[in-house]
């Protein structure tokens, strides 16, 4: 664990030196336990792929103070700490998917491939950003590594996802965007009267199942009426 300042009222602790699943359950879980021993002070901690950065009033407490209660709720590197699995319905037809023949014509796969390497990994989620809930989750299947578009869409549908780089994304709201959309979920990824605002959290696991489009279409009904919920399981720490 390395601790570096911050301005006067934040510090970064860094925990490794490239996003991996495991440290991505471990930061996910210093946050947790960070936040649910509220210390005096504290005002907010922010995950990353590798860090975690705590900010905090400097008129009621100090770097050094809270720094050193960090160190002691650092999990062990040995044991993962639980997460949740989430299945994310994606109909990868149609309109649903503009970009999916592109990315098929640019990896040397067929359409069908493409669903199949996107839509066979759980991927980890190893940082929220961009937008209000936007998932950065990893790893892709090698073959699907593509650079950005070389020219953003003005506007992108929210529940879109897409792909680049060696990341995998949604949507969560209406917004430019310069990933390839190959699919699309009628889950919402971000929704400010929730407990947790975000569905996704830093750490949790997700996998896609295919869906075909008027499943879509029934499920984004649901959604809309608020008769479907998101599917998890929580899976114990190993």
């Amino acid at each position: 664990m390395q601790v570096r300042p911050c301005g006067d009222s934040a510090f970064v602790v860094t925990l490794g030196t490239s996003p991996d699943p495991g440290l991505s359950r471990r930061i996910a879980a210093l946050r947790r336990a960070l936040v649910a021993a509220r210390p005096v002070g504290l005002l907010d901690a922010v995950a990353g792929f590798v860090t975690l950065t705590v900010m905090f009033d400097p008129d009621v407490t100090s770097a050094k103070m809270l720094a050193e209660m960090v160190a002691g709720l650092v999990p062990d590197a040995a044991h993962a700490p639980p997460h949740r699995l989430w299945t994310i319905p994606v109909c990868y037809g149609a309109e649903c998917a503009p970009d999916l023949h592109d990315v098929a014509a640019a990896t040397g796969l067929s359409e069908r491939e493409v669903v199949h390497a996107h839509s066979s990994r759980v991927y980890t989620v190893y940082l929220l950003g961009f937008s209000p809930g936007f998932p950065y989750l990893g790893d892709l299947d090698d073959r699907l590594a593509l650079p950005r578009r070389g020219e953003p869409r003005p506007r992108v549908s929210a529940g879109s996802v897409a792909i680049a780089t060696r990341y995998t994304a949604i949507y969560p709201q209406e917004t430019p965007g310069g990933w390839h959309l190959i699919g699309r979920t009628p889950l919402l990824l971000f929704e400010p009267g929730r407990d947790e605002p975000a569905l996704l959290q830093i750490g949790d696991t997700v996998r896609f199942s295919p869906i075909p489009r008027d499943e879509y279409e029934r499920l984004t009904a649901r959604v809309a009426n608020g008769t479907y919920a998101p599917r998890h399981e929580e899976i114990a720490r190993s």
